[in-house]
């Protein structure tokens, strides 16, 4: 990834964590967007997202999938970045991976 889908990652993180935070409501989850990974273009830009508890992951990426449209249109207006990044969702198992690594640590002592 070079230093400008670099910085345009982190600014949309940024901003799209302030828009969901606003526009969204997730009353049974914790929602975290842990990354935003850039193409070189900077066409598309998948959202990682890490959900707590796992249980509710499936229902939140289909309420982000559904609410794609808006919040694309609002970070178009929040941001003046051209082309601005087509984003797309993903949950992210990595935290909650870890949390069960660190258990069976704990378990194993």
């Amino acid at each position: 990834m070079n230093f400008r889908s670099t910085r345009v990652g982190k600014l949309i993180r940024e901003e799209l964590g302030k828009i969901i935070v606003r526009e969204l409501e997730f009353p049974n989850a914790l929602v975290t967007l842990t990354e935003v990974e850039i193409d070189k273009k900077l066409e598309h830009a998948l959202v990682n997202v890490s959900v707590i508890p796992s249980s509710a992951a499936e229902k939140t990426l289909e309420k982000l999938k559904k609410s794609r449209g808006k919040l694309q249109h609002f970070l178009n207006n929040k941001l003046n970045i051209k082309p601005m990044p087509r984003i797309e969702f993903k949950i992210d198992r990595g935290p909650e991976n870890a949390a069960n690594v660190e258990k069976r640590l704990l378990e194993s002592q």
